[in-house]
């Protein structure tokens, strides 16, 4: 009988043992960590980032400097440039608000800029270090998810560059350039839906930044004088307008999208149901 009434007693002091104390029955919830807010960390300077203003024409970073940290473009447009040898520069890939650039600083700690980033447009980014970017990659999963999807998306981008560059006319690579640059930084009438269509008919088209006929030969990879010339077209054919700054009317992507470019006749007349839409 003792023996009995020493077990009860034994185990009624284990149970109090797994019992909460009065008033901490939810000591456990409230101590776990908080979701983690992505967007509040890109938008937002703190330990290990900072926000930047630059100016337009001005690098975020250049080729060949220390890549110690990422930038996240919170607004503007930017592209990145690669020089060779001989000084000969190509354009690898344009930027808009909610991309990355400089991801090459995670891949090797004291490694260097394998291209340069420069503003088209005024920009705001954050500046990421490379410790604080490589902290948060391993310890949000929604971040990490974030950034690869970024990367993925940029993958698919330069490959689709790729195949611009090697099959495509210069004529063509200026269409795709011109729509790109439409398109960064907001929705806007060039965007397609998931059945297909492309917006509004009735939209006028969207305004790019201003950029010279010298830069986008230098990105598409030919001569000012045949993007002049090929400009020149693409205004008689009722895809671009000048009025005040360059207008991309929406028809210049179904152009592209069909395959459906003229032939490098400037005299041929224009496509059916495309001119002056």
């Amino acid at each position: 009988m003792i023996k009995t009434v020493e077990n009860q007693a034994r185990l009624r002091v284990r149970i109090s043992a797994f019992e909460p104390l009065p008033g901490k029955g939810t000591s456990m919830v409230e101590n776990e960590k908080p979701a983690f807010d992505v967007a509040a960390f890109l938008r937002s300077a703190g330990l290990g980032r900072r926000i930047v203003q630059i100016a337009p024409k001005q690098p975020f970073f250049s080729q060949g400097d220390p890549a110690d940290s990422v930038f996240y473009l919170q607004k503007g447009r930017a592209r990145v440039t690669v020089v060779s040898a001989t000084g000969k520069e190509a354009t690898i890939t344009l930027l808009g608000d909610g991309d990355f650039v400089g991801e090459e600083a995670l891949a090797a700690m004291g490694g260097k800029r394998l291209a340069t980033a420069t503003s088209i447009s005024a920009c705001t980014a954050l500046k990421i270090s490379r410790e604080e970017m490589t902290r948060v990659m391993q310890e949000e999963r929604d971040f990490s998810a974030l950034f690869l999807k970024f990367l993925l998306e940029r993958s698919m981008r330069i490959q689709a560059d790729l195949v611009d560059q090697l099959f495509n006319s210069s004529e063509k690579r200026l269409a795709r350039i011109l729509l790109l640059m439409a398109e960064f930084g907001k929705p806007s009438s060039y965007a397609g839906s998931v059945d297909g269509t492309l917006g509004n008919p009735d939209e006028e088209g969207q305004y790019i930044p201003k950029i010279s006929q010298e830069t986008l030969a230098e990105m598409i990879g030919t001569t000012r004088s045949r993007v002049s010339f090929f400009m020149n077209r693409f205004r008689k054919l009722g895809f671009i307008k000048y009025n005040g700054g360059i207008q991309v009317h929406r028809s210049l992507l179904n152009v592209i999208l069909h395959d459906q470019m003229p032939d490098d006749n400037a005299e041929q007349p224009p496509i059916a149901g495309t001119a002056g839409e």
